[in-house]
């Protein structure tokens, strides 16, 4: 099952005893799975049928007529994936970096980035091309605080409703008139080759994305080194860097979906930029934090985060975060 090579250890799947990868069964899961899979052949020359894709489903998934944050957040997509890697079944899970909770069960790690794709959301419409020139009332549809509270903030009149599903499901939705709009992840829409449905992307200047948008990550059971050294290869150094300041961020804030909170990390000749941002439900108060880092390593890139959390908590007050949740509860409950 292993072979040696350049005085490291690893894995040499077989059709017989194959890679197992572990992820959910989305248009967009399958292609991250598959972008997985063809670089992982690519760099260990090896055949498709050395890789089995497993498609498991996710709580996330098979509830879809409410709220993410009503349900308990983001663990929903990832809660029985990741049973399966702690009990042996899977080798390692694909997800998309943004729905991965800040807090992973005891044993597992993100040992692996897959290169960053398009970070920014997009604007879909049949009725406008900019968010900026959707009429008066408009309906827009999206069940991400983070987008719903910067949406208020640019537009406060427009009517907002909950829009879940996959995004296939999500441009279905649009098509019918369900909604006049939405915002959809610019890099779902690449992956999936439905990008022809992008009306505008919004500038990360001022539609400042979630934490790890655009970003594939790897999760493996951290006692497997094989599979740690297997994957390492193919490993982004540069993505994982910008995804360790935002997760960083994003925990010492909140790291549930019932904040807003928007990041952004990017490396440009060495030098780290990160900006963040916390938003009340309604976009109408916010406080932001700008900084850079030079020569960033995991370890700096992580403190850089948590650093700006620490900021904007100080500046906001425990008393803003706390109200943004609970408003946040007394709109599920009514």
């Amino acid at each position: 099952m292993t072979l040696q090579t350049k005085a490291e250890t690893v894995l040499r799947p077989t059709g017989e005893k194959p890679i197992r990868i572990g992820t959910r069964g989305s248009i967009l899961a399958l292609a991250q799975a598959a972008e997985l899979r063809a670089r992982l052949m690519a760099v260990h020359d090896l055949s498709e049928d050395c890789f089995s894709i497993d498609v498991i489903s996710t709580a996330g998934d098979r509830i879809q007529d409410r709220a993410l944050n009503e349900l308990g957040g983001k663990g929903l997509f990832t809660e029985e994936i990741e049973e399966r890697l702690l009990s042996g079944e899977l080798d390692m899970a694909v997800h998309s970096s943004k729905d991965m909770p800040t807090v992973l069960p005891e044993g597992l790690e993100l040992s692996t980035i897959l290169p960053r794709e398009d970070p920014t959301d997009a604007f879909l419409s049949h009725k406008a091309n900019r968010l900026e020139d959707l009429p008066q009332g408009a309906v827009v549809g999206s069940a991400s605080l983070r987008r719903q509270a910067m949406i208020k903030r640019q537009r406060p009149d427009l009517q907002l409703v909950n829009l879940r599903g996959n995004v296939d499901t999500r441009i279905r939705k649009l098509a019918d008139g369900d909604v006049d709009a939405t915002l959809l992840a610019t890099a779902g829409l690449n992956r999936t080759g439905l990008s022809e449905h992008i009306t505008t992307r919004l500038s990360t200047e001022t539609f400042l994305p979630a934490v790890g948008q655009g970003a594939v990550c790897v999760e493996v059971c951290i006692r497997n080194s094989d599979v740690k050294d297997f994957l390492a290869p193919i490993h982004h150094h540069e993505s994982g860097l910008c995804l360790w300041a935002e997760r960083a961020f994003l925990r010492e804030l909140d790291g549930s979906c019932r904040t807003p909170i928007a990041a952004f990390a990017t490396i440009e000749d060495d030098i780290m930029s990160f900006r963040g941002i916390v938003l009340s439900t309604d976009g109408q108060t916010s406080f932001e934090t700008a900084r850079g880092l030079k020569a960033p390593d995991d370890s700096s890139a992580a403190a850089l985060g948590r650093e700006a959390g620490q900021s904007i908590r100080k500046e906001a007050g425990e008393t803003f975060l706390k109200d943004i949740i609970h408003n946040q509860h007394v709109l599920e409950t009514r």
